[in-house]
């Protein structure tokens, strides 16, 4: 891999050992901002760590954290929506995979999972070697949190990281610093298709749509939640049972 990527070996082994200072404390962050349903900015996060976990952090760290992992209230978010433009075209990253989908790697995309005029979407982590969903995630959000908590799942349930390319296309969940941070920080190498070239991420494209095939069109469903709980059993029987074929 270090050949097709012009790495230097030593640099990869240095590389591999690095992990981000701050993750550990983005963590603690990240979880009292969710729990206060987004809403927090720095100075109550950090009154917050100091009275709940006797953990001191000041408001100028919290702050440069919370930059750099772009936490911010949903209300901030809103009132200037194109502040995450620049970001996210630095986090634009080449294709490693080249199509080729015959070695060590994980693949990722989010579908639409549509019945009637409701809608749910299922984000999911192929393994590209043994062809299982390794982790997913439905949610009535397309937001990047859908994309994270698969990605955590993931990380969860594997125990060798390093160097491991994980590949999706160029939406804008992928390119949110938090998700280069937590790749980076796991020694997850991101890759990602050209713009408009659905074919650079073939394996899971065809995925989805088989999933819709054997489970929209084979039932008799009568709405949304009966139809996730479908896909959620199809899920388990493809992992577990249905026979796959790699091309």
């Amino acid at each position: 891999m270090c050949e097709v990527l012009g790495v230097g070996i030593k640099n990869y082994y240095k590389y591999r050992r690095i992990l981000d200072p701050d993750y550990q404390s983005y963590l603690l962050i990240k979880e009292v901002f969710d729990s206060s349903k987004k809403t927090y900015g720095y100075r109550r996060i950090a009154d917050d760590l100091r009275d709940t976990l006797g953990l001191i952090m000041n408001y100028k760290k919290v702050l440069r954290i919370m930059r750099k992992y772009e936490i911010q209230a949903e209300y901030i978010k809103n009132v200037k929506p194109n502040y995450r433009q620049k970001y996210q075209e630095e986090n634009v990253k080449d294709d490693l995979l080249k199509r080729n989908f015959n070695q060590r790697g994980w693949v990722t995309d989010v579908t639409y999972l549509i019945f009637g005029n409701k809608r749910a979407y299922l984000s999911t982590i192929l393994d590209l070697k043994t062809r299982k969903a390794i982790a997913y995630v439905i949610s009535r959000k397309n937001n990047n949190q859908l994309v994270i908590d698969t990605l955590n799942l993931a990380i969860k349930k594997t125990k060798d990281l390093n160097g491991l390319i994980l590949h999706s296309d160029q939406g804008s969940q992928y390119l949110s610093t938090e998700y280069r941070t937590i790749c980076e920080s796991n020694g997850i190498l991101i890759s990602m298709s050209r713009r408009g070239t659905p074919l650079d991420n073939a394996v899971i494209e065809s995925f989805h749509s088989i999933l819709k095939k054997e489970t929209l069109y084979n039932n008799d469903i009568k709405n949304l939640d009966e139809y996730i709980q479908i896909v959620i059993n199809w899920l388990e029987f493809y992992n577990t049972s249905r026979r796959k074929q790699k091309k």
